[in-house]
């Protein structure tokens, strides 16, 4: 198989089909690829998407993260500050196209993890700390805040 294929391309294998007809050579052997899904990656033509899991320490103060690439581990930093959706391109880390060019990228989205399972005394943190955080306002949660704002103009404009 050569590297690059994916679902929907077709080989074909000069002289390897049937015996032609009255001692004819044979014909061409043609392969319809479909390729198994990946537990990890997604491709979109020649690049990779994945789906990073990360903690809600890491999205908000920032840290490093190993990421599994075609080629083995990569190292991704994640900048403090960031929300669930966040897109990280690593250039080259994708599909090399079967008839040549570039290497497609790899696209790592990220996706804050909610903990779970909290005992009393993490969830008492939690409240300390949304207390810290609850009159910064738009400093704090820019989303949110936009978001609310928003719904707000939204009601108005009803006349509510």
């Amino acid at each position: 198989m050569p590297a690059g294929v994916d679902t929907g391309d077709r080989i074909r294998l000069a002289g390897e089909g049937e015996a032609g007809e009255m001692g004819g050579p044979p014909g061409d052997l043609y392969v319809q690829i479909r390729v198994k899904e990946h537990a990890i990656f997604t491709r979109e033509d020649n690049d990779l998407y994945c789906e990073v899991p990360i903690s809600i320490t890491v999205a908000a103060l920032g840290g490093e993260l190993d990421v599994p690439t075609l080629d083995g581990k990569l190292k991704l930093k994640i900048p403090a500050g960031t929300q669930t959706g966040k897109m990280f391109r690593m250039r080259g880390k994708g599909i090399r196209p079967v008839r040549g060019g570039g290497l497609g990228d790899l696209i790592c989205r990220v996706v804050v993890e909610t903990p779970v399972n909290l005992t009393d005394d993490q969830k008492e943190l939690f409240r300390r700390l949304d207390d810290t955080l609850a009159g910064g306002g738009s400093r704090h949660n820019p989303q949110s805040t936009g978001w609310l704002d928003g719904v707000k103009k939204f009601f108005e404009g009803l006349g509510f």
